[in-house]
């Protein structure tokens, strides 16, 4: 009887002490940046996370990668995670100051959307998108490509356009014709110029094009930036864009489009940014909100070096392979 006593005071004992899972839980409040092309996904994510993690509440910022990247760079605005469009605006701007590792979670690719009220929508198709662009009257735009990755792969787009269909000094009459006062801060915000009327064709990604239900051509796998074994073909292509420092340049190169996402070193929140990032790269979490919205996980996830992939927390090792 003593004995049994005994197991019960125990389990009694054992049931009132904290339990490690009740003291891991995250809480408080989460600030993430992010691209704006990313804001679907990452509003259904923040629903989703939020609904495991009751203790947390989300808060988003969104805005072109490089804009956001500087905020934190130059600003100093807090935030606990970054995710840009263009995984080489983290790597720029971010690590090692500010950050020290660089996830690859998901890819897009670059489209020509348009609706059926734009000029020649009957008539343009993947062979002759070119030359409608070219003609007076057609109004068409890009976003920012100081501000946002969508501006210069828009334009690293067209470069590739030149070489791919062999039409010597394409890239330039289409710079010609473009109406820079249609230019928006980031390839969203083009969106609802397109759907009021205002503008014909919108360079944009497939994912935001599919989330609003617009028409769109799908280019060739050789200038679209979607491919990583064109990866070759589109390094031939680049855009000099303004540095951090007032008359500082970059030369963006051309890239497959990858999305990377950062912890920041002095995130105020490290706990609930973990538990974010592990469930972002889970394929029954994150990655699936991303496929669902027509954005393309990169399953799994991947970091460019052993050394990279060392830097990661325990709890996300497993999720991230390295890859070239």
């Amino acid at each position: 009887m003593k004995k049994f006593l005994h197991v019960v005071l125990f389990v009694i004992l054992t049931a009132l002490l904290p339990q490690g899972p009740a003291l891991a839980e995250p809480s408080g409040s989460l600030i993430i940046f992010h691209e704006g092309s990313l804001t679907v996904p990452f509003a259904a994510m923040e629903k989703e996370f939020e609904g495991r993690y009751p203790k947390v509440d989300v808060q988003r910022e969104s805005g072109g990668s490089t804009r956001m990247a500087r905020l934190i760079s130059e600003v100093g605005k807090p935030a606990d995670l970054m995710a840009s469009a263009d995984f080489q605006v983290i790597d720029h701007s971010l690590i090692p100051a500010k950050a020290v590792f660089n996830i690859r979670f998901a890819s897009n690719e670059l489209v020509l959307a348009y609706t059926d009220s734009s000029r020649f929508a009957k008539k343009i198709n993947g062979s002759n998108w070119y030359t409608i662009l070219e003609r007076k009257g057609v109004l068409w735009g890009h976003a920012d490509p100081n501000i946002d990755p969508g501006g210069y792969r828009s334009l690293m787009v067209m470069q590739l356009a030149e070489r791919y269909y062999r039409k010597p000094g394409l890239y330039q009459r289409l710079l010609r014709n473009r109406p820079l006062a249609l230019m928006r801060d980031k390839s969203a915000n083009l969106t609802a110029l397109l759907q009021n009327g205002d503008i014909d064709y919108i360079w944009t990604y497939r994912s935001l094009a599919l989330q609003h239900k617009l028409r769109f051509l799908s280019l060739d796998q050789h200038i679209n930036l979607s491919d990583p074994a064109s990866d070759s073909f589109y390094r031939l292509a680049s855009v000099k864009v303004t540095g951090e420092k007032p008359g500082s340049y970059i030369n963006r190169e051309g890239c497959f489009v990858a999305y990377g996402i950062t912890l920041l070193k002095d995130a105020p929140n490290k706990e609930a940014a973990l538990a974010f990032l592990d469930y972002l790269l889970d394929p029954q979490g994150g990655q699936k909100v991303l496929a669902r919205f027509g954005q393309p996980p990169f399953n799994p996830p991947f970091v460019n070096s052993a050394e990279m992939q060392h830097r990661l927390p325990l709890l996300l090792q497993k999720r991230v392979v390295v890859r070239k």
